[in-house]
């Protein structure tokens, strides 16, 4: 018969799981205090008493007089003292979120109980009101729910051929949108790997965001290559425009230039081939692209937003980042000619004077359309009105 406070493991081993019965009997045992444990093991004690070492714990030979029992277990302090000084990384929810995380809580899911101690990780993007906005969590909801399919969503069989001059016109522009998704998909991804893991609701959206532009980049050269061998021309400015985003390092800088400035302008022209798109397929990826892009350009707001309140110094770093960008890209050729064309194509429908003459208009008047988006965007971020134009009159002539 075995007595209260002794453990029968009846035939499990520890090779099978038994220290988790053991474990969950010592959590009732004060230090110091002895656990007996019996079973029908032939390798128990050694077992046992190898596990007990290694958990900080002492095994005790049963005597005689210790019925039943095949060995005592005299429990240590070690596996108290491991979680004396832990904590918990806030909660799991958004009020849960810490404003500055310590770096050695690394890769410890929100809410967790954290032991001490751990190495510092690579995150230096480590206090909320750098990269937070409270519709973080809403927007990564509705991103994750809006994710589609250029298999299923775009009809590629749809439309009949066009005249060469116009798909060549198509190739040309599907070419530079594929540039620059590029570059909207490597800033975040850049930005995701160094953000610390307790905002994880940015990261969630960045990492959408990264797959959303992964497949902007898929849909466009799809769309590149349904007629054609070979992509368009990439001209030297429009990289040069293109590397300073990437290279931007401060968080809301590059959310700024990216999504509120580039992406921003992006809106006006993905409606513009929307409107101009000479057949089915063309209008289906720009209109289901624009749609992801809302989504960049309402989180990007909104976080500059949030920071703005916070820290007016955050407009001044801002307008310093559009100044330097425009020194830089001062001496450069801004839009490739090929894609102005391309887009006077598009927008004129016909090869006649008043029809390229109309192109020509849209094209300016889509350019307008950008300034005034990028003046409304600014002024929402608390730029007062003659400042907003100033900024959006320096942004380059790239687009993004």
């Amino acid at each position: 018969m075995i007595v209260p406070g002794v453990l029968d493991l009846h035939g499990l081993g520890f090779e099978r799981g038994a220290h988790l019965l053991v474990q969950q009997a010592l959590k009732n045992t004060p230090p110091g205090g002895e656990l007996g444990v019996t079973g029908a093991d032939p390798a128990l004690v050694v077992h046992l008493t190898a596990w007990c070492r290694r958990q900080g714990h002492r095994v005790r030979e049963a005597s005689d007089t210790d019925s039943g029992v095949r060995a005592l277990v005299v429990r240590g302090r070690a596996d108290l003292d491991r979680w004396a000084g832990a904590v918990r990384a806030g909660g799991p929810g958004v009020d849960g979120i810490v404003a500055e995380p310590p770096s050695d809580w690394g890769l410890a899911a929100r809410g967790a109980l954290v032991e001490s101690g751990g190495p510092a990780t690579p995150f230096d993007i480590t206090h909320r009101d750098l990269v937070w906005a409270e519709i973080a969590p809403a927007l990564y909801a509705s991103a994750a729910a809006s994710q589609w399919n250029p298999d299923t969503e775009v009809h590629w069989d749809a439309g009949e051929p066009l005249p060469d001059e116009v798909e060549d016109a198509v190739v040309q522009v599907m070419t530079y949108l594929v540039e620059n998704e590029q570059t909207a998909l490597v800033v975040p991804a850049r930005l995701l790997a160094r953000v610390h893991p307790h905002f994880r609701e940015v990261q969630q959206l960045l990492a959408v965001q990264a797959a959303d532009e992964a497949r902007h980049m898929e849909v466009f050269t799809r769309r590149a290559l349904l007629r054609r061998d070979e992509l368009g021309t990439s001209s030297v400015s429009g990289r040069e425009s293109l590397a300073g985003l990437v290279a931007e390092a401060d968080f809301s800088v590059a959310s700024f230039l990216l999504s509120v400035l580039g992406e921003g302008s992006f809106l006006n022209l993905l409606d513009f081939l929307d409107k101009n798109a000479p057949d089915p397929v063309t209008r289906q990826v720009t209109r289901l692209a624009r749609r992801d892009e809302a989504r960049h350009v309402a989180f990007g707001v909104a976080h500059l937003q949030h920071q703005a309140e916070r820290d007016p110094e955050v407009r001044r770093r801002l307008r310093s980042a559009v100044e330097r960008r425009y020194r830089a890209l001062v001496d450069t050729a801004g839009l490739n000619q090929d894609v102005f064309d391309a887009l006077v194509i598009l927008a004129a429908g016909a090869w006649e004077p008043d029809a390229i003459g109309k192109g020509y208009d849209a094209v300016m008047a889509l350019q307008s359309e950008m300034d005034e988006g990028r003046q409304r965007r600014l002024v929402h971020l608390g730029f007062p009105a003659d400042e907003a134009a100033d900024l959006s009159a320096l942004h380059t002539r790239n687009f993004m």
